[in-house]
């Protein structure tokens, strides 16, 4: 998936957040971009879907996290947890999806996301056929909808901005295939 959904789904997860106590709706926002956004940096350092996703212990960590923001409801902890919860959501969902492999509609690799306590790789379910896939798009827009309605100023000019950019890479992805296997 689209590091724009993951951040998308993340931001849902502080809507609650926003309704019941509309003095932590930033940390929780903040926490949630963050999350969401933060495994996909792997990209860069390591392996993608193996070196910053944790798709068993970022959930199990995410549980006493949120008990401790209810617990000790302050913007560190309310941010942290949802920072948690979306590093979770984003590592356990990317088995959802495609394997790694710039043109996933081949579905020549299957590796999904790499389960550290297993000690293997979770294998494609192809739910999302791939990353910037029209209904990887659509997921985006279903879970950014909430977000839009009840979050106003950056949260909702930032996430407008990134869903315009969601569509432009659905719309190119794959013809950004040869580009992208040049730098690759």
């Amino acid at each position: 998936m689209m590091v724009i959904t993951h951040v998308a789904v993340a931001l849902l997860f502080a809507v609650p957040v926003a309704l019941v106590e509309p003095s932590l709706a930033g940390p929780a926002a903040v926490g949630a971009f963050v999350g969401g956004a933060l495994p996909d940096l792997d990209l860069f350092v390591g392996v993608h879907r193996r070196t910053l996703h944790f798709p068993v212990v970022g959930p199990a960590l995410a549980v006493p996290a949120v008990g401790l923001a209810l617990l000790v409801t302050t913007p560190l902890t309310v941010g942290a947890a949802l920072a948690l919860v979306g590093l979770g959501v984003h590592s356990a969902s990317d088995a959802l999806g495609a394997g790694e492999e710039l043109r996933p509609w081949e579905r020549t690799n299957t590796d999904a996301v790499y389960d550290h306590v297993g000690g293997r790789w979770w294998q494609a379910r192809y739910v999302v056929p791939y990353d910037g896939s029209p209904r990887d798009l659509l997921v985006a827009v279903a879970a950014s909808l909430p977000v839009l309605v009840v979050y106003d100023g950056p949260v909702r000019l930032v996430l407008g901005g990134l869903l315009g950019m969601a569509a432009v890479y659905t719309l190119l992805r794959r013809r950004l295939v040869p580009y992208f296997e040049r730098v690759v």
